[in-house]
């Protein structure tokens, strides 16, 4: 079972490729609280990993201490939110350099891509 704390839930993944990232950052949300029971069987079937893929994941973060374990109730997001804070930047940094990594093999400059970002922001609002 985990617990959505409003901004992080362990739920549906992204496609990136890391299980970690899917985990936390395509999950963000604003949303109350609400609590999800989630076996690591169904994790790793919305994921489309191997459960013991999944296991390694929630192990993973488990050691960064985002996640806690309460022995017969569950996993658990933590409450610090000083640390969900630092993980959200720090997944940001990431998504981002693979985004301009992405967009330079296409031959973009740097500062097309700003435009280009801006462009779609525009666009957006």
């Amino acid at each position: 079972r985990v617990v959505n704390r409003g901004d992080i839930c362990l739920g549906e993944f992204g496609k990136t490729g890391d299980v970690q990232t899917d985990l936390i950052a395509e999950q963000t949300q604003t949303a109350a609280a609400v609590a999800q029971q989630r076996t690591r069987m169904h994790l790793a079937a919305e994921a489309g990993v191997n459960p013991n893929t999944m296991q390694k994941a929630l192990s993973d973060l488990e050691a960064t201490g985002l996640v806690h374990s309460e022995r017969t109730s569950g996993r658990f997001i933590t409450e610090d939110d000083n640390m969900i804070k630092n993980m959200r930047i720090s997944l940001v940094d990431v998504q981002i350099e693979n985004f301009f990594k992405s967009m330079e093999k296409l031959g973009f400059t740097k500062e097309e891509i700003l435009k280009l970002v801006k462009q779609y922001t525009d666009k957006k609002n």
